[in-house]
């Protein structure tokens, strides 16, 4: 560890790791919902651990941005953060803020917690992904502007690096995004309009900028080979993401009261998007194969070539099978788009995030890497987690591709939930990977204290 300021990002990447465990607790409770429909009901109804499950997801990779440009910005401006008291003290801010909206939503209906929260004053409460509470968003704002001040101040007075500029510019681009979920109009199509604003410019456009600067900041870690060479790969496949990324948002808005010409622009520009992932993978392998020196943290590696071959795939092949607005004309809002999420999400981010954490943790301990031991038990993780998230997508396929057929494209379209029964076998499958994606995770867990204790000098003051 180069530089005593990087060591706030631990408090972040064991946030990140906690809420990612409840993130997975909450998924099983859900699996388990659509198959038994009144399990834990009334206690945590079907809405309720969706809300809990969607919005750990969104707030445990927001710590792991956060932990990742603590970690990264000193070493690449060749400085310490700028104040490392304001990173602890928004740390701590975003987490209470956090934990207080997930007890909300558990312990107060939502109609009351809107109440409670003065929501009637600036209604932004009751959409997909941003139901937080008004004040919630306002924390996340401060905390938002309080992060990227942190940050900024250090790169400017630093050295300015292409990783950590597109890392600002993704950053910066995530919070006035954000500020989209304020925007509550009463006009359903305009709603949905600029709520895509947020959630597609999000995940399919400024995220990507900050997956590509976390990646080539590692593979330039522990491959050895020339800054410039991985520069000017991220220079292209950011050029691609947000060429195709932006104008892609028009996929959203084929069915929602849009002009048509939406969908020839979102059908051309988003069947495009596998393309910088594309990218992204031959990056990732061609310059580990170009690699100048064997790193000894041979976790981490794996993990940044899971990211580039995940990321892909979810993203990018499940993303294009059913972005063609004649194919989403039947798929929309199916299983096949839930399939198409979960193999995104955790290909594109999480495993980025854990990658960030597999490299940079040992480094924050005094050590260059963690004992064998510890990478095995977490390669292990890497491979169950991996793996059971393929079948978990395979399963949503084809519980997507029986239910579009029986419910949207035959003749005789059955109901709703005549169709989810027969697809109920789908269902159990997913369940099952998903309780072997949790042993993963606890693996995952149990590598961290099979790496003993940390050295004397990284827990020096």
């Amino acid at each position: 560890m180069k530089y005593q300021s990087q060591k706030v990002a631990r408090l972040y990447f064991m946030a990140a790791i906690g809420l990612f465990t409840g993130q997975i607790l909450f998924g099983l409770i859900l699996g388990l919902q659509y198959v038994i429909g009144d399990f834990l009901f009334p206690a945590v109804p079907f809405n309720v651990a969706r809300m809990v499950h969607t919005n750990l997801l969104i707030v445990w990779l927001l710590f792991g941005f956060m932990g990742a440009a603590y970690y990264l910005v000193p070493e690449e401006a060749e400085r310490e953060l700028f104040s490392p008291k304001l990173a602890v003290a928004l740390f701590w801010i975003f987490l209470v803020a956090g934990a207080l909206t997930i007890l909300g939503y558990l312990l107060v209906p939502y109609s009351g917690l809107a109440r409670l929260t003065g929501n009637d004053l600036l209604p932004t409460m009751g959409r997909e992904f941003l139901e937080q509470p008004t004040i919630t968003k306002l924390g996340i704002v401060v905390v938002a502007l309080g992060f990227l001040y942190n940050i900024g101040m250090t790169i400017l007075s630093g050295r300015k690096t292409v990783i950590n500029m597109v890392l600002l510019t993704g950053l910066v681009g995530l919070a006035v995004l954000f500020l989209f979920a304020f925007y509550n109009p009463d006009n359903l199509v305009k709603d949905k309009y600029y709520w895509w604003w947020v959630v597609h410019l999000w995940v399919e456009g400024v995220w990507e900028l900050i997956l590509g600067s976390i990646l080539a900041f590692v593979l330039v870690k522990v491959t050895g080979v020339d800054r410039e060479v991985i520069e000017k790969w991220l220079y292209v496949i950011i050029a691609m993401t947000l060429i195709t990324g932006i104008i892609g948002t028009g996929h959203h808005y084929y069915w929602i009261g849009t002009p048509g010409y939406w969908q020839w622009l979102g059908s051309v520009f988003s069947a495009l998007e596998p393309i910088p992932f594309f990218m992204m993978t031959v990056f990732a392998f061609n310059m580990i194969n170009k690699r100048r020196l064997n790193h000894p943290n041979k976790a981490a590696v794996l993990w940044a070539e899971g990211t580039a071959v995940m990321a892909f795939l979810g993203a990018g092949v499940w993303g294009f099978m059913h972005t063609l607005a004649p194919v989403n004309y039947y798929t929309h809002g199916t299983q096949i788009t839930a399939a198409h999420g979960h193999m995104a999400f955790y290909g594109a981010y999480a495993m980025i995030v854990l990658t960030i954490i597999s490299y940079a943790w040992p480094i924050l301990r005094g050590e260059k890497a963690a004992n064998q031991r510890a990478q095995v038990l977490e390669m292990w993780s890497f491979w169950l987690m991996t793996v059971s998230m393929v079948f978990i997508t395979l399963f949503l396929t084809g519980a997507g591709v029986l239910q579009t057929w029986l419910q949207r494209y035959t003749d005789d379209p059955l109901p709703f939930m005549v169709v989810q029964e027969k697809i109920a076998p789908f269902y159990w499958m997913r369940e099952a990977a998903g309780v072997v994606f949790l042993i993963g995770l606890l693996v995952y867990l149990y590598a961290f204290v099979a790496r003993g204790k940390p050295a004397e000098d990284a827990t020096a003051a």
